[in-house]
């Protein structure tokens, strides 16, 4: 077995500066930026969208983000699998959260836990966008290709979810009172991830390093 490459600077900053920039910023997004822009544009304010996709979209950005490029980069049963890990993980913070904030903002308690808009949004969803784009791109290292598997994924999930929400989901009259305002805050966060993504796979993995 070959020696790994000797310790560096390079692998201090990968290795634990960026994880722990990013883990900080993942949780200042709820903590401190979420409230900030919940004072700025209040939940009935025309900008209120900003709220969500600076907030809420963005977390999926991530949760998706990650299996998503692992599809891309590695194969579908990796995209799959950190989908359902990403996936689960989001699914469980996000229930827990929203029904926190539709009882203190709406007076009723509901166990999102239970709904299956929630199930097919995040755990369903993350593995289908990292398992599609690894099919469809099938370990190729086009950038085309790439581009292309990404962004059939990315808005193949965003439709299944905006159905989801509209039909079965237990708030689907939010979104039935306002398709289209709900189908552009549901798609936009996911074409920019289905651009973004091919992008950072081909800077940071589109050699022979991600061969499986």
């Amino acid at each position: 077995m070959a020696e790994p490459a000797k310790f560096s600077l390079n692998t201090l900053l990968w290795g634990l500066v960026i994880p722990l920039i990013i883990g900080i910023v993942i949780v200042l997004f709820p903590a401190v930026i979420g409230p900030a822009l919940n004072s700025a544009f209040p939940p009935d304010s025309s900008y209120a969208f900003l709220t969500n996709i600076f907030t809420h979209g963005l977390a999926m950005m991530v949760c998706f983000g990650i299996p998503l490029f692992l599809g891309l980069n590695w194969s579908k049963y990796a995209g799959g699998a950190a989908g359902f890990l990403m996936g689960t993980l989001y699914y469980l913070a996000s229930a827990g959260y929203n029904i926190q904030f539709s009882t203190i903002n709406y007076g009723m308690s509901l166990n999102l836990y239970a709904d299956p808009s929630f199930i097919g949004n995040y755990i369903v969803g993350a593995v289908l966008i990292g398992y599609i784009a690894g099919a469809l791109n099938n370990k190729s290292f086009s950038f085309k290709r790439k581009l292309g598997a990404s962004l059939t994924a990315a808005l193949t999930v965003g439709i299944f979810q905006f159905v989801l929400n509209y039909t079965v989901s237990f708030a689907a009259w939010m979104t039935q009172a306002d398709p289209f305002y709900a189908l552009f805050t549901t798609l936009l966060p996911m074409v920019i991830l289905g651009i973004l993504v091919p992008i950072i796979s081909r800077l940071t993995a589109g050699g022979e390093l991600w061969h499986p």
